[in-house]
């Protein structure tokens, strides 16, 4: 009953911490969603180039498409003639960060780790589009289909050719707590729960070890981010859990960083689309990437001895603005992943 009331606890506090932040975050993404055409996207990525892989990487890194959504619209984009440096940076940078992922972060780790997280992502980015261009020249025929069946999200996936269009508030909020949350909706879920988990289930003998031999909590973040999905705002009451049971803000960001950026079914679209080369630079580029730059912010920890734990945001009585938002999150995310089930009432 005692551990039952701690993890209540501890999702109370992460969902009050996190949720304002998401909501505020989805509302710009549907913003931007009308903004930005994909179409514009496109005609920017175009060149096989350095300057195409820094657009790319560019504009990956605000917009709010998971790592599944990402597919067809990266798909689009080598279809039309982006090269694979473009296009394999533009598959890195967008689903680490987004509108939504950017201010969730900011509201649980403050400005600092939000910089880092977005400056790093947008590096390894750009590294593995770069090395992609140098090494890789092999021409793989345009076979790529848009599998959205296959993927994780739902309605982001779509690759239709757009037209100019009004701005749209209507089509904006729609997209961002219709579209945009329904596909994340489950992925958030579970992110709140293990991170709730996460910070009451792991033993502290454990977290001494993981503290202590800083390399194993590193090997177990890459081990558990690479082949599983979920979406970089989802990833972040994980992290949090981790870095309040004791891992190091190094080992927390690399699943912040390689969790995101890499699943099973994006590796194998990887390798149809871009071929066995540019599969081994997009796994080798997200790891070693993700790995140097949390030693480098555990260096940086450990001179100035920063505590990590400290780095989190969370209020011990949050406000009703804070309750408020959690309260409409939770029963917007019950909904999407209750849905399917009222169908068949």
């Amino acid at each position: 009953m005692e551990l039952l009331i701690e993890f209540f606890t501890a999702l109370y506090d992460l969902s009050n911490a996190m949720a304002i932040f998401i909501i505020f975050g989805l509302a710009f993404a549907g913003v931007m969603h009308e903004l930005v055409s994909e179409t514009l996207v496109t005609k920017h990525l175009g060149r096989e180039s350095i300057s195409s892989v820094i657009k790319s990487t560019i504009f990956g890194i605000p917009l709010p498409v998971c790592s599944c959504g990402v597919i067809p619209l990266a798909t689009s984009i080598k279809k039309s003639g982006a090269s694979k440096g473009a296009t394999l940076s533009f598959l890195i940078s967008t689903p680490i960060t987004g509108v939504d992922s950017i201010l969730a972060t900011y509201g649980m780790f403050g400005w600092i780790f939000t910089l880092y997280r977005v400056m790093t992502s947008m590096v390894i980015a750009m590294i593995a589009g770069i090395l992609t261009n140098i090494y890789d020249k092999e021409i793989i025929p345009d076979e790529v289909e848009e599998k959205s069946d296959s993927c994780c999200c739902s309605s982001t996936c779509s690759s239709e050719t757009e037209v100019k269009k009004k701005f749209s508030l209507k089509k904006a909020i729609e997209y961002a707590f219709v579209t945009l949350l329904g596909d994340i909706a489950k992925a958030l879920f579970w992110g709140l729960i293990i991170g709730a988990l996460i910070t009451i289930a792991i033993p502290q003998n454990l977290s001494d070890i993981l503290v202590e031999y800083s390399w194993l909590s590193y090997i177990i973040a890459i081990a558990i981010a690479v082949p599983m999905y979920v979406c970089a705002t989802a990833s972040l009451p994980i992290a949090a859990g981790l870095m309040l049971s004791g891992v190091s803000a190094g080992a927390a960001f690399v699943f912040l960083s390689a969790g995101p950026a890499t699943n099973t079914v994006t590796i194998g679209v990887v390798k149809k689309m871009l071929g066995t080369k540019s599969l081994y630079i997009y796994l080798g580029t997200i790891i070693f990437g993700s790995v140097i730059f949390g030693l480098g912010l555990d260096f940086v920890f450990d001179i100035n001895s920063i505590d990590a734990k400290s780095l989190i945001h969370m209020q011990e009585h949050a406000g009703l603005l804070e309750i408020a938002s959690s309260v409409i999150l939770w029963i917007m995310m019950l909904f999407f992943i209750l849905k399917p089930y009222f169908k068949k009432i």
